[in-house]
């Protein structure tokens, strides 16, 4: 099933919402918290530019027939990768349903571009996913632009309202008002979720600013050469506040003054009917950690994350999906074991849905819960873990339970999570989480030295080793080193060498 919003009830007085911006050397760092719980994390570097939304004027490099797709040059490197078909995979309310009766319906060009296209043509795309890892970046060309509560289509000249505001009376409401405004330039407009409730005013201002950027965008077309940029996608900053700030949002805390001036500055121009409070944060004890929110930021990053009930959930992410697996730990009720697997897996799935959105996972994600035994605790524990991903703007998939307490679920990939991007693989173990014991390591060392002090006589054989390894062999395997000395009539030296591998031998004569 396709999870979608559902519309919510007017939030109390009680919560408390906070957006902090913090800026080191090179790093931007945002944190959304909510009544003290940190519910969101944003990390943007200098050195790792994020082109997502951009619109660029490329050239084509190399035609697949096979897979039906184009490799297009973007001026980034790794080329960018375009079907032929144009599959639109944004998720700007791509789920949103389509009305013929405000403007007319322009045909979509994805056929004839299968037709026509050649290698050195010249094409216009935007991105829809980083690239990851040696993948180049997705491409379409069916260009969309962003605003606070509508995104500009260049595909189809419609007006579609995301399925996501259910309310019949609301919906048409919002096409009264649109089929009263002026929709030029021969582009059509989609309604975002947060548009719900909003008033004329606030649409024909987005509406207004959306078709400057285009006009913008077809201005600087005319003029580019491929490769090039021709629209950069706001910063993360900007983006962040433009699609999270809402009237519950308590403060905006910034620790740059530079960021200060810019925030204050995209408020007053993009949702001037709001007066937000922004602070710039000046005292010696850093943001995060004036907040409490500094051990939570790391929790995103620990394979092993506790839960409040003394409990814990692993995660192991790889290229292929991500496990998650639930544990009771230390919260153990002897009388009751299926109370315990209950709460347990309860508390679990209400951090595996946090944990999603901070370290920003996407693709197949297997979570295996605590077995239990009475169906309405899984009823139950399905509908929480439904609820709890309402609030996420990633579109989401959830399969139904299996009969061993295994839920598989998808959820959009559009970057590559913080975790790939702010971690490298081990050195030591190359990717795998472990390295090799002392026993083995020791066990594999014998070995080589016997293979190796077998086929040379009277020489003297050097084997170089990790500290550590040389002294468990030469503490541990004194006498299994004068066997084989004495066999082969060698005489073997270990050596220490601290810039070795743990799991490296060299052996020379």
């Amino acid at each position: 099933m396709i999870l979608r919003r559902k519309k919510h009830a007017k939030k109390t007085p009680k919560e408390h919402k906070l957006v902090l911006v913090s800026q080191e050397i090179g790093e931007t760092s945002i944190a959304i918290v909510e009544n003290n719980v940190l519910e969101e994390f944003y990390i943007e570097r200098e050195s790792a530019r994020k082109i997502y939304g951009n619109i660029y004027r490329g050239k084509v490099k190399a035609v697949v027939p096979g897979i039906n797709a184009v490799f297009v040059d973007i001026g980034m490197g790794k080329d960018g990768f375009l079907y032929l078909h144009d599959v639109d995979e944004s998720d700007l309310e791509s789920d949103a349903e389509f009305f013929n009766d405000i403007v007319p319906t322009k045909p979509n060009k994805g056929s004839d571009l299968a037709k026509t296209v050649k290698v050195g043509d010249e094409i216009t795309v935007q991105v829809v996913k980083e690239a990851i890892r040696n993948k180049g970046p997705r491409l379409t060309t069916k260009i969309s632009i962003p605003a606070r509560y509508l995104v500009l289509t260049t595909d189809r000249t419609q007006l579609g309202i995301s399925r996501r505001i259910n309310d019949k009376a609301e919906r048409e409401r919002i096409r009264a008002i649109l089929a009263e405004s002026k929709l030029t330039d021969n582009v059509g407009f989609i309604v975002r979720t947060v548009a719900e409730g909003k008033t004329k005013r606030e649409f024909n201002r987005d509406i207004k600013y959306l078709l400057n950027v285009w006009r913008e965008v077809q201005v600087k077309l005319k003029k580019a050469k491929a490769p090039s940029l021709v629209h950069e996608e706001l910063n993360l900053v900007e983006r962040i506040i433009r699609d999270t700030f809402t009237e519950d949002t308590s403060k905006i805390i910034t620790d740059s003054e530079v960021l200060h001036r810019k925030i204050a500055h995209f408020l007053k121009r993009y949702i001037p009917e709001y007066r937000a409070n922004t602070d710039l944060y000046k005292e010696k004890v850093p943001l995060f950690v004036k907040y409490k929110i500094d051990r939570d930021i790391e929790t995103a990053y620990l394979r092993k994350v506790p839960l409040k009930s003394g409990g814990y959930i692993v995660i192991e992410q790889t290229e292929g999906m991500t496990a998650i697996d639930v544990n009771s730990g230390r919260f153990k009720d002897k009388k009751d074991i299926e109370a315990t697997a209950f709460r347990t897996n309860i508390d679990a799935a209400k951090e595996v849905v946090r944990q999603l959105r901070l370290r920003d996972i996407g693709g197949i994600i297997i979570i295996d819960f605590i077995d239990m035994n009475m169906e309405k605790h899984k009823r139950e524990l399905m509908k929480v873990l439904k609820d709890s991903v309402v609030r996420d703007k990633a579109k989401i998939n959830i399969l139904k339970m299996s009969e061993i307490g295994v839920v598989e679920m998808t959820r959009q990939r559009i970057r590559d999570s913080k975790e790939s991007s702010i971690y490298q693989s081990c050195p030591y173990c190359t990717g795998r989480g472990v390295i090799k014991s002392l026993p083995t390591m020791r066990i594999q060392v014998l070995k080589e030295l016997r293979q190796k002090a077998g086929i040379v006589k009277n020489k003297q054989i050097f084997v170089a080793l990790h500290p550590a390894i040389a002294e468990d062999v030469m503490q541990s395997s004194d006498l299994q080193i004068q066997n084989i000395e004495q066999t082969t009539n060698n005489k073997i030296v270990v050596l220490a060498d601290p810039s070795m591998h743990r799991e490296e031998i060299a052996i020379d004569y």
